[in-house]
């Protein structure tokens, strides 16, 4: 029996941000916002509540406080004035789940296509995906940690996906 448990993190902010990421102006500004390094493709660089998560070759999520978020899109605003650029606040669109304890990627695996082996999808890996048919992503903050974005609008749904994935054991595909 698993010992996962599934949290719902209601405080974070989420910027999805549009536009070049290999532009110098852009990087700065994220960097500037999360204290951390901008992340590689298909990496997440996330401490404590802020970080900056690697979406697709034009995207970057930038997580942060809730009541930063503002601000934050003010300083993007400034800062890529005259580049072409998305800066969208979607923390009302989103949810954020921290999934944490035994059986956590067998949990997972029962729900996603992913390859979530711990030779492909560690600490500091991002991977968009699907649990059941809800498009999502999931990244690891730290081993034995993984934290979660899907829309809100089925965030009851993939919570309880994940309570009852939790509940019916390992499956072996990535024994402890």
């Amino acid at each position: 029996m698993s010992e996962l448990t599934v949290t719902r993190l209601t405080d974070r902010g989420m910027i999805s941000l549009r536009g070049d990421l290999s532009d110098d102006a852009l990087r700065s500004a994220c960097t500037g916002l999360s204290g951390g390094d901008f992340p590689e493709a298909g990496h997440a660089i996330v401490s404590g509540d802020k970080g900056l998560l690697w979406m697709s070759p034009d995207e970057v999520l930038i997580l942060l406080p809730q009541e930063e978020v503002g601000q934050a899109l003010e300083t993007l605003g400034s800062a890529l004035a005259g580049s072409h650029h998305l800066a969208v606040d979607v923390s009302d669109a989103r949810a954020l789940f921290r999934l944490e304890g035994s059986g956590l990627r067998d949990t997972l695996q029962k729900l996603t296509p992913a390859d979530l082996s711990p030779a492909t999808f560690g600490p500091g890996r991002i991977r968009r995906t699907r649990l059941a048919q809800v498009a999502a992503a999931l990244w690891m903050p730290g081993e034995g940690q993984v934290d979660l974005v899907c829309f809100r609008s089925v965030a009851d749904y993939v919570q309880r996906l994940l309570e009852v994935a939790a509940e019916g054991g390992p499956v072996g595909f990535h024994p402890a």
